[in-house]
């Protein structure tokens, strides 16, 4: 081989180590409903994480210059579908998951993950919780793999009823909600902290109804007007809010609602058929009318890219903190090294688009934020769903406020 014929050969290969870098990723599988009752919820949470992944990627990527690149997987809103995703995931590469409609998928992915990596050493994956709220994650089924960036169910219900404390024209409650872990949590903490703060109100009804099989839930609303409640308690999320806020409508159900996740897909337009002008609480980590000046730039942007036709706009901050905090882990990490992620990710605090400092707790791998309170209807300079009708902040809960003990015996690895 003469030296010009090594030189280009040389060359050729040095092409190759730098296109070779240029195209690598840092894949992270987004695994929840893209199919029935649940995929309006499904595809819009990947809309974000989509927009998460241009942006970073955007601003140079992560780890110098590799790229961060989203896949989706469609669970069927199955914990049983969730872990066949889980394993074509990790099979095709990917060692970074996520996922956030429905803790029985949570559970179900939390514990694959902790036995496939006690079984696949230096193989390790982890799983990023976004939505996921049963306190039983971070507490006896907690693991050094999971990580949740949204507030549990026991921290919500803490907050609504606090706002419920000094509101003597609640009389009557009724309590409906999804009949699997979620749903079991929020009507548990519901009756106990009612009972403890305000004894005085009387639990009219509580049921619990299957998880996105019920088309109409007009017989669930003519029971909650027979009972004579005032006020509707539901962590209900994704069509069985949606739904059931509709029958309310349909029905002429006059009560105040005090919900989790109200502000999903089709939510707002039924809060606006209602009628029910700023009688439909929610308990969140952001929302629209948030006076912050970045998000709100954020929002907008997103609006216009992703609203479609419905103009559903952004939900979910606690997903911008998760990607914006793995990236940040990454680079300080140094390494896409699941392993050594999860080390910087552990302890780690970062000030979020709204200029507020949030943290992960390491005992138990809990994010502390704080929470707003709001209500939905009119006056409000942002609205949803092309409704006229928005969120208005009617209290705060600083993240200080918001923590909780924990029973987690986290097992962390060598």
């Amino acid at each position: 081989m003469n030296r010009l014929t090594l030189k280009l050969s040389l060359g050729a290969a040095a092409a190759m180590v730098l296109a070779g870098n240029a195209m690598a990723q840092v894949k992270i599988a987004y695994i929840d409903p893209l199919s029935g009752g649940a995929a309006t919820i499904g595809e819009h949470g990947l809309k974000h994480l989509q927009f998460l992944v241009e942006g970073i990627n955007a601003k140079g990527g992560v780890i110098g210059g590799q790229k961060l690149e989203a896949v989706a997987y469609d669970n069927k809103g199955s914990p049983q579908e969730s872990l066949v995703q889980v394993q074509k995931a990790i099979d095709a590469g990917v060692r970074f998951i996520t996922q956030g409609n429905g803790s029985g998928a949570a559970i179900a992915i939390s514990e694959f993950v902790a036995k496939y990596n006690e079984r696949n050493p230096g193989k390790e994956v982890l799983y990023f919780n976004y939505a996921a709220v049963d306190p039983a994650l971070t507490n006896e089924k907690c693991s050094y793999w999971h990580f949740r960036w949204d507030a549990n169910s026991d921290i919500k219900m803490a907050a609504l009823t606090n706002f419920m404390l000094d509101k003597k024209e609640i009389k009557k409650v009724y309590i409906i909600g999804q009949d699997y872990s979620f749903g079991h949590a929020v009507r548990n903490a519901a009756n106990t902290m009612l009972k403890a703060k305000r004894a005085d109100i009387q639990i009219v009804g509580d049921e619990l109804h299957p998880l996105l099989k019920i088309t109409d839930f007009a017989p669930y609303v003519a029971k909650i007007k027979a009972s004579g409640a005032d006020s509707v308690i539901t962590g209900n999320w994704g069509n069985d809010m949606s739904l059931l806020l509709k029958a309310a409508a349909d029905a002429g159900l006059q009560v105040n609602w005090y919900t989790y996740y109200a502000g999903g897909a089709g939510g707002p337009t039924a809060i606006k058929q209602t009628g029910l002008d700023h009688r439909v609480y929610q308990i969140s980590e952001w929302h629209t009318n948030v006076p912050a000046p970045e998000m709100e730039s954020f929002a907008d942007a997103f609006l216009k890219k992703y609203g479609g036709a419905s103009q559903q706009g952004w939900w979910y901050l606690r997903m911008k903190n998760q990607m914006e905090m793995f990236a940040d882990a990454l680079n300080k990490a140094k390494s896409a090294d699941p392993k050594k992620v999860a080390a910087v990710l552990a302890d780690m605090k970062y000030k979020n688009s709204l200029g507020a400092e949030v943290y992960m707790r390491p005992t138990d791998h809990s994010l502390f934020q704080d929470m707003y309170i709001s209500s939905f209807g009119s006056g409000t300079k942002h609205d949803e769903e092309k409704t006229g009708w928005g969120w208005k902040t009617i209290g705060v809960i600083k993240a200080q406020d918001t923590v909780v003990p924990t029973t987690c015996k986290m097992n962390v690895p060598s």
